[in-house]
């Protein structure tokens, strides 16, 4: 199926980078059965989880964007993930993605990207990495993997690159989303914790809005300390 054109009007990327930086969670949907996406993206979206992104690795993605973008309210964002090559980047705002996620740093994603219009997160794992891809333009800087450092790398990392805006990715819960934010994350991308598998295998699509509810919960009661 092609995925037609995306129209509706884009937003300024400072105002999608912002919207999610309010939002806190980018929800990360990397499903093997694409006909599940959309019944997890209406979970997500009535659990409060606002900015998701499917991952280049589900069957038929940017088809898949192409279908579900234009359907949205316009304060949900919706952005593609695991993307590793410009053309990719190209074709994925072309059917509506509203910001690019890489697990790696790529410079011709971050050209491609801003060429679109649409903000970029690229992957980071190094302060070397992280500061270079902020100073190639990157929107926000992913840190990945975060499951083998924690909340205190964070931290350290801000100490001398407060002006990076960091989003971890990998080893965030439900339970610990406050712990990165108090650390000075301004977002963090989670995947498992809200879209569980088993969940999704057998279209229990309320506990998927149930875990969005939670996380979005403990989001607010971090940054109300």
């Amino acid at each position: 199926m092609k995925a037609s054109p995306y129209t509706m009007p884009k937003r300024l990327r400072s105002d999608v980078v912002s919207e999610i930086e309010r939002c806190g969670v980018v929800a990360i949907i990397r499903l093997h059965d694409p006909s599940a996406v959309r019944g997890v993206v209406d979970a997500l979206a009535r659990g409060g989880v606002k900015a998701l992104e499917v991952t280049m690795t589900v069957p038929g993605a940017i088809e898949l964007i192409g279908e579900i973008a234009p359907t949205l309210p316009p304060e949900f964002l919706f952005g593609a993930g695991t993307v590793l090559d410009a053309d990719t980047a190209h074709r994925a705002a072309r059917a509506g993605a509203q910001f690019i996620v890489s697990p790696v740093l790529r410079v011709d994603v971050i050209e491609a990207a801003h060429e679109d219009g649409i903000p970029v997160f690229p992957g980071c794992f190094t302060p070397t990495e992280i500061l270079t891809a902020w100073d190639l333009g990157a929107d926000v800087v992913k840190v990945f993997p975060a499951t083998s450092v924690g909340p205190g790398y964070v931290k350290d990392i801000r100490g001398p690159l407060p002006q990076v805006k960091l989003m971890p990715t990998g080893g965030v819960s439900i339970d610990n989303v406050g712990d990165w934010l108090k650390a000075g994350a301004v977002a963090v991308g989670v995947g498992s914790a809200l879209v569980d598998a088993k969940a999704i295998a057998a279209k229990a699509f309320d506990v998927i809005e149930a875990n969005a509810r939670r996380m979005v919960g403990n989001v607010a009661a971090a940054r109300s300390k």
